[in-house]
């Protein structure tokens, strides 16, 4: 059996600590339909960073409720998943008001979120993606006349599979489209590609060890991903090692062709058949629950919970230190 190689970072062992007494507010709850998860994901965050030393507040934002932003803070953790969070739109709130966060900017956010966008990205930089059309909501179907089933719908800007469907037969295909369209205006009609699913890590400027994830259900859903004990996340992938390696450096040219910072999650599928790899997409904000994929990724080259969180904020702030070495906050005493 062939197993993940292993990045240069397995050799951190544990991170280097931050500013000592740090006041942080981690940013969780928002207007989309991630908010259950992104409140699980805030809770982990906070309590990881009260552990390190850190003065924590969790507080809920939307659009129109930005009182989160006025609280006195050296760093703000974006735990947001979705609309409002993750499209870009709270960071550049949080650039405008000069408040330090990690991840990325507010531009490649929104790119990211936006999966035909980011495909036209990845195609450009010679990177394999699914053949995909968009469909507009009312769009004459005709459109997938030349197209094979199964076919994958889902939301052309929106995460954790919610709206997501594998289409088998022509009923089917129509049913989601209505509904996808119906619930976000335009959908993702993607070539379903049947073989393994994999993500990878990135942190910093390193991928991390590739990680195969089985599930009992058709695909990794949103049950499978937050609910689901059975889940299964595997190191010891049963693929070539060339091809894991050429699945940690392809995500890495992912994750700088779409211009993302810190650390994001590039979603693979595999052809079985063919063993062509297939990026699906690119998260900027991946979960930070008992189920995530990040955590479980880093946790895999020596990075504990409390690690992984404290190397964000210290990433977020070395990058607001360089860029603005004579504003922000002072740290508490």
């Amino acid at each position: 059996m062939a197993k993940t190689i292993d990045s240069p970072l397995r050799q951190v062992g544990t991170a280097k600590p931050v500013r000592t007494k740090l006041r942080i507010t981690v940013l969780a709850g928002g207007p989309s339909v991630e908010r259950e998860v992104s409140l699980k994901s805030g809770a982990a965050i906070a309590a990881a960073l009260v552990k390190r030393g850190h003065t924590v507040v969790v507080r809920d934002i939307s659009p129109d409720q930005l009182k989160a932003l006025d609280i006195p803070a050296d760093f703000v953790f974006i735990a947001l998943h979705g609309e409002f969070g993750e499209d870009g739109q709270v960071q550049e709130l949080l650039a405008r008001r000069g408040l330090s966060f990690a991840g990325s900017s507010a531009s490649a956010s929104a790119l990211a979120m936006n999966k035909a966008a980011t495909k036209a990205v990845l195609i450009e930089a010679g990177l394999p993606t699914p053949r995909y059309y968009v469909h507009h909501h009312q769009q004459d179907r005709r459109t997938a006349r030349n197209w094979r089933l199964p076919l994958v719908v889902k939301p052309v800007a929106s995460g954790s599979s919610v709206d997501t469907f594998i289409a088998a037969t022509g009923d089917e295909f129509h049913s989601a489209l209505e509904t996808v369209g119906c619930n976000h205006g335009s959908a993702l009609v993607e070539q379903y590609i049947k073989g393994p699913e994999l993500t990878v890590g990135i942190l910093g400027s390193e991928p991390l060890p590739v990680c195969q994830i089985k599930t009992k259900r058709a695909f990794y859903d949103y049950e499978a991903k937050y609910n689901d004990d059975d889940t299964e996340y595997l190191f010891d992938v049963d693929l070539p090692a060339g091809l894991l390696s050429r699945l940690q450096t392809m995500s890495l040219q992912a994750h700088l062709a779409l211009d993302c910072q810190d650390f994001s999650r590039v979603d693979w599928l595999v052809d079985e058949e063919t063993l062509e790899p297939y990026i699906l997409e690119i998260n900027t904000i991946p979960g930070f629950t008992s189920h995530s994929l990040l955590p479980k990724s880093a946790a895999r080259v020596g990075y504990s919970f409390e690690d992984l969180c404290e190397k964000i904020v210290a990433m977020g702030l070395d990058r607001s230190d360089s860029a603005m070495p004579n504003s922000g906050s002072t740290p508490t005493e």
